[in-house]
């Protein structure tokens, strides 16, 4: 992958625009920068701004896809076979504020995360929160944390609700987040 280097999409492609969550047409052959790759999502920076890209779409910055997906989703699915709310954790753990090189469990961004019984069938509830109210990209973080939980064997259903008490400060970031935001 090439970070911080120019590169030219191969396709026209759909990203949100940050910090909107407008959704916005890349067209192919557009100049763009990698600013971030964490979680299967890929932050760019393009001569209107920043904008995300969704795993779906990294072929068009010529990634290939088989190989990233495999990263992350081997250790969940070891997780699954014994302790699906670990799995659940370890999903969540995969998911970042394109903004922020953080992922939203070490941010604190994550309030509750239940795995529920019912009639036989687990269904997944997630309480979060974002860094700030009026942020655009909210619904796009909520919508990764459902697919990251959906994307488990055993899960048949996850919802993820957006809440706001308690609000969201610094001192709610792990210890790790902290030293990788240079804060410790």
């Amino acid at each position: 992958m090439k970070m911080n280097q120019e590169i030219e999409l191969t396709r026209d492609v759909e990203a949100v625009q940050i910090p909107s969550g407008d959704i916005i047409n890349l067209p192919a052959g557009m100049p763009v920068m990698i600013t971030q790759a964490l979680g299967g999502t890929y932050t760019v920076a393009t001569r209107a701004g920043l904008a995300r890209i969704s795993e779906q779409n990294a072929d068009a910055l010529g990634i290939d896809l088989a190989a990233e997906k495999d990263k992350g989703r081997e250790a969940a699915q070891a997780l699954a076979e014994g302790d699906l709310e670990a799995a659940v954790w370890a999903q969540l753990k995969m998911v970042y504020d394109p903004e922020i090189p953080v992922n939203i469990v070490d941010l604190g961004l994550v309030y509750d995360c239940r795995v529920i019984d019912v009639e036989g069938q687990n269904h997944v509830d997630v309480k979060m929160t974002l860094t700030a109210p009026g942020c655009g990209m909210g619904p796009t973080i909520a919508a990764d944390a459902q697919s990251k939980v959906m994307s488990l064997e055993g899960v048949k259903n996850a919802r993820v609700d957006i809440v706001w008490d308690p609000p969201w400060n610094q001192s709610m970031i792990s210890e790790e987040g902290r030293m990788k935001l240079g804060m410790i």
